[in-house]
């Protein structure tokens, strides 16, 4: 059993209600994510701790990357009396814009340990190439 100790939580609970705020703006954001570029590919890992990973749903259109997660409650038995409950529930989103020169089309997508990690390779067209430079006879390669 949870013993509750900070005496002015059911206030904060009914403000929070009433103001229609829900806490969010005391809370971290419920799916933080890191990014980073890790070779040819660009990473980015989303937290999403008690989320299955039949209630994630990955968009892209054009050049915005939307994941959806629901974390949903725990199924309680009739005689189950919640004591406490601080973890957010219901659907979250988070919306990023990527570069153009990522390729969009090749994402690769994994989820372990609650957190759900994008691959996204570096397009071919952003990436460092040669130019032959013609004219007569000599033919010279410089880095583009």
């Amino acid at each position: 059993m949870l013993m509750r100790t900070d005496p002015f939580r059911e206030l904060d609970r009914l403000t929070q209600q009433l103001l229609g705020t829900n806490g969010t703006w005391s809370r971290p954001s419920p799916m933080p994510m890191d990014a980073y570029r890790e070779g040819e590919e660009y990473v980015i890992a989303f937290d999403l701790p008690g989320v299955a990973a039949d209630a994630i749903d990955i968009d892209v259109e054009r050049n915005m990357l939307t994941v959806k997660a629901e974390r949903r409650p725990v199924a309680k038995a009739d005689d189950v009396q919640l004591e406490l409950s601080e973890r957010p529930l219901g659907v979250f989103s988070r919306q990023v814009v990527l570069a153009d020169t990522l390729d969009t089309e090749h994402i690769e997508a994994d989820y372990d340990a609650g957190v759900l990690t994008l691959r996204i390779p570096i397009a071919e067209r952003a990436k460092p190439r040669k130019v032959t430079i013609g004219g007569g006879s000599a033919r010279k390669q410089i880095s583009g």
